[in-house]
């Protein structure tokens, strides 16, 4: 522009107004947004104790994307700050729906090992009890879940729809939200607990491979 535009001398061009806004608010959100990520990342962690349940949990962040990234599509939004609003506000409904689901497979898992306790039946979890138990964990949360998802998605609606003063940034707000609570609800339903049940078998072929380690160094000591 500046080489089409003759200054006079003493002046100089420089972006100001929205653009210069946009340019600040974007530079923000470079280090808001990851640190929202290690963020809930970290409360994962100290909730849990452990690395795999937050890495599980994480995916749950991906499938909200998926319906937020296809409705922000089709309704014609351009990236802007309030998008990346709405997309934070959905990372944290996601992981919360994401604990919800692993909590409940980590009781009925416990709940299965304290049943093979009771009949005597030491040793590790098979693969079948194991996924009964998944089964069992995932099938209480399904109500409350949807309830939940429904519930945001009818408060979200009337501003996606909105047609009132400021209705332009509520809707990119609202747009990554409602989409988003589609498809994490259903994948976390579907997907989330048959890789939380892969976990799980690893960790009782580990914790059986572990046990017998300790059994045979138990059985040389006996023996010398």
């Amino acid at each position: 522009m500046s080489e089409q535009v003759k200054i006079p001398p003493g002046y100089a061009l420089v972006w100001s107004g929205q653009f210069e806004y946009m340019e600040r608010a974007e530079e923000r959100l470079r280090i808001v947004v990851p640190a929202t990520l290690l963020l809930i990342f970290l409360l994962l962690y100290f909730n849990f104790g452990n690395l795999s349940s937050p890495l599980v949990v994480m995916l749950s962040i991906p499938f909200g994307l998926i319906g937020g990234i296809w409705l922000v599509y089709w309704y014609g939004f351009n990236l802007s700050v309030a998008v990346v609003v709405g997309f934070i506000a959905l990372a944290g409904v996601a992981a919360e729906i994401g604990i919800l689901v692993l909590t409940f497979i980590d009781q009925a898992v416990a709940e299965a090992r304290h049943q093979r306790t009771i009949r005597g039946d030491a040793g590790c979890l098979t693969k079948g009890e194991l996924m009964v138990a998944v089964l069992q964990g995932t099938a209480e949360r399904v109500r409350p879940i949807a309830m939940t998802a429904t519930a945001i998605i009818a408060g979200l609606l009337p501003i996606l729809w909105g047609t009132g003063t400021g209705s332009e940034v509520m809707q990119r707000i609202a747009a990554p939200m409602v989409g988003g609570m589609v498809s994490v609800t259903v994948l976390c339903m579907l997907v989330l607990p048959v890789i939380y049940g892969l976990v799980l078998q690893f960790k009782e072929r580990f914790y059986s491979s572990g046990t017998v380690v300790e059994a045979e160094e138990l059985l040389k000591n006996s023996e010398a």
